[in-house]
Formats: structure tokens, C-alpha cells, sequence
């Protein structure tokens, strides 16, 4: 133990001219933070911002309220307020119900918190699994795709969505007239079969939002709404695993703003089925194997160096070490666990310190939500884990030629930047409450 920890400590060095270096202890990536360098805003606010209307709120996009219809059909939603719902189609989950199996006659009479949809441009498309693998829909799929082309309006809606999806493949209109009906349904099984969903908030700006640079991030929702996105996410992670024998791992992610990767500046998650262990589960899982201590060891490093940012009874956040943006990671305590294993207790207080350093970060900041754990057919004990990682610069030439990153924000520049305004936040009411700073006390048996 004593030689791990010595390792770790080497992992995060400050030298005499203020120079950081870094190294990730699960992955190696190198990383130097350069002084003079991380003095820069994090946020880019938008420019010239335009003056919205009560229209803007549920039309800006095609992920918003009054535009369900240029989506694939979704899959569930979320609904958090109290009301009739239809008894057949309503699912308990914790404190929040989902509903499955609406018409598209019914999608506007249950207003929906989050939702579950295919996303239409697939990363691992429905064709893949369908001609590597011979996937097929199940039972209960073919009977939702059914029900929903039954009536003329689900009928419609699905051909009008297959008609935008060969469009952005490159068809032109009269390709496309030349299928016929079948050719054309048969591109739908993706809808209701497909292994690439998103859940998509309900807000697009702020409550009271008058311009368009008002976004509703995850920050910005209550931390009841946070528990809710943060537990549908996992639950339909889990339930992707089922998509095909051959699914190894299912990626989760969030890319907030489009310097990060986002399509729409509205709120949502992706997740992703695929057939292999990504590299980084491969390289942790070794390191774990090598080293069974490793998370322990991690934890006390950054307790001891002062990174602990906030805490609960069941989860924490730190300063990330090593990584090519300034990262926050949100950890979960106690034993390791799967996200749709540990609990509505657990899960909430991952949630909330996670809705906590998202409002702390701020709306107008990129960024990326990374999900880690552990694969349902790998035994080692590997943790669950949430990483936020700041978007605010543009890898180059350096990085390419030498694998050494320069972060421009060392691990104590994002505590000396996020404390101060996660009290902020504590006072004003807007995150839950928790312990902050140097009001921690984080120790290595918390992980057992």
C-alpha cells in the first residue's frame, strides 16, 4: 500500500515555478497545467442574444414541447406532477412515475418531464445490430410499433420521420417516392428496436427566461427533477444491456452546448449500445486487477491534497487528476455498484452533488457528463462514477505530438473556483444540502 500510495503522490506535482503535472492513476494520460495559462472565463456566452416569446419556450427546437412530432416515437417519458394517468401504461419507478406506450394521439395529454426517444441518427445504427448479429424486435416491440401505426396520426408520423432520416443519408425525393410502403416501414424497426436513446429534458430555457441565452441546463433543474433524469438515465441504461446478447457496454454521456458536441442547446442524455469494451474500461479493469486498492488510494490522495469539493451521506465530488479538461468527478460511497443497482438512497445523493457542481459550473459553460462503471459480463470489481469535464479549450499540435495535455486549470484552480460558488448556491436554496470544502471529512473506508 505504502508503494501505491508513493506512486499516487507522484501523480500530482507542483513544481517550483508553479507548473502542475498530472497522471491519471486508471488511465496514464499525462497532463501539464502551465502558469499563465488558466486565467481565461470558462463561460462563452452567447452572442447578440434575441428576445423570446411563450411560443420559443416549448417550439425553439426539435427536442421542445409543441414539436413531438419531428422525433422518432418515444420509448417513455417521465411525468413528476400528480394527475389521472392511464393505469395500463404507468410504471413506478422510486418516486416518479413513466409511462410507456402512449399514441401519438396521447403524447399531448400527459405532459412529460423527461422522455425517452431513439435518436435518429444512430452511432451504432439498428442496421448493425440487425446484419451483424441478426437482431430483431421483440414481442412487446412489434406490438408498440403496431399500436402506434394503428391510427393515421402515429401512421403519418412515423413515415414523416423516415422521410427526414433518408434525407439527411442523402436520398433524394424521388428515391424516396419510389419506395414502397414496406421498404419504408421496414425503416422504422430502428424506432422501436434501435439501441442508441436519448432522454430529453421537457425545458428548453429558464422559467421566466426573455432571451435565448437562457438555457434550462442540468444545473438549473431542482434537485427532485436532477433524481429523476439521473435515475430514468440509469434505468435505461440497464435495459439497454437487454438490446442483443452481443451488447458489452452501454457509453452515457451529455454534451452541454455545441463546443461539446451538442446537435440542440436543450438538455439531454445519450446512451449508447455497443458490442466492446471501450479502451478506458479495458485499461481500468487491468489496473484494478493489478492494484485492488487503487480507489482507495485515489480517494486519499485527493483527500489528503485538499480536492474534496462536496460531500453526503452517500456520495461525493472531486477535483479530477489527469485529465485533458478541468474535470470534476462525482463518486458514489460504500461498496462498488452498478447505477441501476444501488438504491434510490445512493442514487439520489449522486444526483445531487451532481446537479450541485452542474449548477456551480454554470449554463454558459461546454461541457461533457461521462459515465463510468462497470460492464454486466465483467466480474472485476470496478466503480461507478460520473465525470464533468470543462470544454473551454481546443487540443493542438503539442498534445498530438507528445500524448502530454495541457489542461489549462490545475485540480486546485477548480476548487478555488467551484467552492465559493457551490456556498453560494447552498445559501440561496438551489442545491441540496451538503457539506462544502473544507467542511469535508472524506476517508478511504468510505469506499468499503
Amino acid at each position: 500500500m505504502a508503494k501505491e500510495e508513493a506512486e499516487a503522490a507522484r501523480a500530482l506535482v507542483k513544481l517550483a515555478d508553479g507548473t502542475v503535472k498530472q497522471r491519471n492513476q486508471l488511465t496514464g494520460t499525462q497532463v501539464w497545467t502551465v502558469p499563465g495559462r488558466g486565467h481565461r472565463p470558462l463561460a462563452k456566452p452567447q452572442i447578440n442574444p434575441t428576445p423570446i416569446t411563450a411560443k420559443d419556450y416549448t417550439c425553439t427546437c426539435a427536442f421542445c414541447s409543441d414539436r413531438y412530432l419531428e422525433t422518432p416515437p418515444e420509448k417513455s417519458r417521465v411525468i413528476l406532477s400528480s394527475g389521472e394517468l392511464p393505469p395500463s401504461k404507468t410504471v413506478t419507478a422510486e418516486s416518479f412515475r413513466i409511462l410507456e406506450g402512449l399514441s401519438a394521439e396521447e403524447l399531448d395529454k400527459y405532459p412529460a418531464d423527461f422522455r425517452r426517444i431513439p435518436n435518429l441518427f444512430e452511432i451504432v445504427s439498428y442496421q448493425y445490430w440487425n446484419l451483424n448479429y441478426g437482431h430483431e424486435p421483440s414481442d412487446r416491440q412489434r406490438q408498440h410499433m403496431a399500436e402506434y401505426l394503428s391510427t393515421r396520426t402515429g401512421y403519418d408520423h412515423i413515415l414523416r420521420v423516415v422521410r427526414a432520416k433518408l434525407h439527411q443519408y442523402g436520398m433524394e425525393d424521388a428515391e424516396i417516392d419510389a419506395l414502397n410502403e414496406s421498404e419504408m416501414l421496414g425503416q422504422a424497426s430502428s424506432f422501436f428496436s434501435g439501441g442508441h436513446d436519448l432522454i430529453v429534458a421537457n425545458r428548453h430555457f429558464v422559467p421566466g427566461a426573455t432571451d435565448s441565452s437562457q438555457l434550462a441546463s442540468a444545473g438549473t433543474l431542482t434537485p427532485d427533477e436532477h433524481y429523476a433524469y439521473t435515475a430514468y438515465t440509469a434505468r435505461t441504461l440497464r435495459d439497454l444491456y437487454d438490446l442483443n446478447p452481443a451488447v458489452k457496454y452501454v457509453a452515457t454521456f451529455q454534451n452541454w452546448l455545441k463546443p461539446a458536441g451538442a446537435s440542440f442547446d436543450h438538455l439531454h442524455k445519450q446512451l449508447v449500445a455497443i458490442d466492446e469494451y471501450p479502451v478506458q474500461i479495458s485499461q481500468e479493469r487491468e489496473r484494478v486487477r493489478k492494484e485492488p486498492d487503487i480507489y482507495h488510494t485515489i480517494l486519499k490522495i485527493r483527500a489528503t491534497r485538499g480536492l474534496i469539493l462536496a460531500q453526503n451521506e452517500d456520495a461525493i465530488a472531486m477535483a479530477g487528476v489527469g485529465h485533458r479538461y478541468p474535470t470534476i468527478a462525482v463518486w458514489p460511497l460504500g461498496q462498488a455498484g452498478n447505477p441501476w443497482d444501488v438504491g434510490e438512497r445512493k442514487m439520489r445523493a449522486v444526483s445531487d452533488i451532481l446537479q450541485a457542481v452542474h449548477a456551480a459550473t454554470g449554463a454558459d459553460v461546454p461541457c461533457n457528463e461521462e459515465w463510468y462503471h462497470r460492464p454486466l459480463s465483467i466480474s472485476t470489481p470496478m466503480r461507478w462514477r460520473i465525470l464533468l469535464k470543462w470544454r473551454i479549450s481546443t487540443l493542438a499540435g503539442f498534445e498530438g505530438g507528445t500524448r502530454i495535455y495541457l489542461n489549462t486549470i490545475d485540480p486546485w484552480g477548480i476548487y478555488k473556483r467551484i467552492v465559493p460558488r457551490l456556498k453560494e448556491l447552498r445559501a440561496a436554496g438551489k442545491i441540496a444540502d451538503m457539506r462544502i470544502g473544507e467542511e469535508t471529512k472524506v476517508l478511504p473506508s468510505d469506499l468499503d
